[in-house]
């Protein structure tokens, strides 16, 4: 088994490529066949597998959660850090903070138009830490 952090620095809400550095620390594990976990230790962002192919699925899922969840809304009592307080803790509860994507023949099994990426929900930059775990 291999454990390994890393963290990606966020300029601000969106989306964040993690795919290769993910995709390095399976090869490094010379694990042929196994399970890769990817864990985000925050609340206010999220892991992600989404097309990767076109930027404009990534452009049109924000432009979704800008509506469903938008900044500044009135009725929530958490704002302690601003506008984007709640919306991205709403932001991350409908994501996800964890992935699991098998290995096969030493490989992560994504299909061909599949990406793992962090997504930041808060208007600001901030370090955010991915753990993987890797098994067989």
């Amino acid at each position: 088994m291999l454990q390994e952090s890393f963290v990606i620095p966020t300029t601000g809400r969106g989306f964040y490529e993690a795919t290769a550095k993910i995709a390095a620390l399976v090869r490094r594990a010379q694990i042929r066949t196994g399970l890769c976990h990817v864990f985000c230790r925050h609340t206010s962002a999220s892991v992600l597998l989404c097309e990767n192919a076109d930027p404009a699925v990534l452009e049109d899922l924000e432009m979704f959660f800008a509506r469903l969840v938008p900044d500044g809304d009135s009725s929530y009592v958490h704002d302690a850090e601003g506008p984007d307080d709640m919306p991205a803790h709403v932001r991350t509860v409908l994501t996800q903070s964890s992935l699991t994507i098998p290995i096969t023949d030493g490989r992560l099994a994504l299909g061909p138009w599949q990406g793992l990426f962090l997504y930041e929900h808060r208007s600001a930059g901030h370090r955010r830490e991915l753990i993987v775990s890797i098994s067989a």
